[in-house]
């Protein structure tokens, strides 16, 4: 897997309604979508589940090879995930060999497993690929903001987040000529046992350590010099507004998740 295949913490400009929807109904919708992930049972639920994620990756107008490339990092969590499931499960029994065997149920299991940490991730990916940073974090502010009645750092919170939204793409970036830096003075990454390839990643682990301290020493040099003091006497840009098509989507997310329920309850 390459370093550009990361792409978690991109943002691909859009006109599509996905794009327009306000980050606030953007943010409850993944939320509830990730519970009825975990709320779905068998197929049915499943599929319609699917299908939903489907359709709203259609309408965004990302482009589907982006979200495989960016489901590349986790392909080894899947797998370890999938082979975890279809060993050792108890149930009826289709192959066996030693202590490994292959269950029916070990099957669906691991396929249902499989098929909710994509989902889960794709849903995630929908949200930072149509959603600019500023907007999620402002999004993210406004939901906390009855949390700082009780003295909750919202904005602070909020602020973290965004600065490590934007850190990713650089940090990446940053990692990339390090390592080309290095191979070009004969550095070598891939050869050798664990042990060595292990002892090959700190060539590149502390000059990227020496820059992130940097960045953000700058980072917040930057800030200070412009008088940030945190939360208190600011103001909005950008005012975030609730339209019909936010309201919309709202409802469209609690029928979804009635549905799941629904179906849930009657072992679909």
């Amino acid at each position: 897997m390459a370093l550009k295949d990361v792409t978690l913490g991109q943002y691909f400009p859009g006109n599509s309604l996905i794009h327009r929807l306000d980050p606030r109904s953007k943010l409850i919708f993944t939320v509830l979508y990730i519970v009825v992930i975990f709320l779905c049972k068998q197929l049915v639920s499943y599929g319609l589940v699917l299908a939903t994620l489907l359709v709203l990756i259609g309408i965004s107008g990302v482009k589907p090879k982006v979200f495989l490339k960016g489901m590349k990092p986790v392909v080894f969590i899947v797998v370890f995930t999938a082979i975890l499931n279809l060993f050792y499960t108890d149930g009826t029994v289709l192959w066996s060999l030693g202590f490994l065997k292959i269950t029916e149920e070990g099957i669906w299991k691991a396929f249902f497993m499989v098929l909710r940490i994509l989902m889960l991730i794709a849903s995630t990916l929908l949200l930072t690929y149509t959603t600019s940073p500023i907007l999620l974090t402002s999004g993210l502010e406004r939901l906390l903001h009855p949390l700082k009645k009780i003295h909750f750092p919202v904005h602070e919170l909020a602020m973290m987040m965004n600065i490590a939204l934007r850190f990713i793409p650089t940090l990446i970036q940053e990692t990339d000529k390090i390592i080309s830096a290095q191979k070009a003075r004969g550095a070598d990454f891939d050869s050798g046992n664990l042990m060595q390839k292990a002892k090959a990643l700190i060539p590149i682990l502390i000059p990227l350590f020496i820059s992130s301290f940097r960045r953000a020493e700058e980072l917040a040099v930057a800030m200070e010099c412009r008088c940030y003091h945190g939360d208190e006497g600011r103001t909005s840009l950008r005012q975030l507004v609730m339209h019909g098509r936010d309201w919309g989507f709202l409802l469209f997310t609690v029928v979804l998740a009635a549905s799941v329920c629904v179906l849930r309850f009657f072992g679909l």
